[in-house]
């Protein structure tokens, strides 16, 4: 008679949600991105300690290291750091936005979301196309 109790008891507990019902939104992968590219942040800022150690360094140490800058996955890993940067301080930004009391409507909520997306790859490859426009390359 005890697990006739306990399992009608628990087929009438409501269940914990689970991340598999919720559907997922755009503010809620806003946020989780906004955590990756923190993350990404931390990892870039070791690559950008190593290119000013190695200007302090010499023209040796200089060299090796814009070698790899200027490799294809140099140049990639150079444009996710862009990218990141742009993205997290855009996302930094509308959290300062919420923190003022302000964009808890749900369209505001969501065109947040896309906006930040959405203005930090255009300024992403406005910053690579000005600078390849600036060295020439293009």
């Amino acid at each position: 008679m005890a697990d006739t109790q306990v399992e009608q008891a628990l087929r009438e507990r409501p269940m914990s949600p689970h991340l598999g019902i919720y559907t997922p939104l755009m503010s809620m992968m806003m946020s989780i991105v906004h955590r990756m590219t923190g993350v990404a942040l931390f990892f870039g800022t070791i690559l950008l300690a190593w290119w000013l150690a190695s200007a302090a360094i010499g023209p040796e140490a200089y060299a090796s290291f814009m070698a790899l800058a200027d490799s294809t996955i140099g140049r990639f890993v150079l444009f996710g750091y862009t990218w990141a940067l742009i993205h997290h301080m855009l996302g930094g930004l509308r959290h300062f936005i919420w923190d003022a009391g302000r964009g808890f409507e749900l369209g505001m909520i969501d065109l947040l979301a896309w906006g930040t997306l959405m203005v930090s790859i255009t300024v992403t490859l406005a910053i690579w196309f000005a600078t390849f426009r600036m060295m020439g390359v293009m």
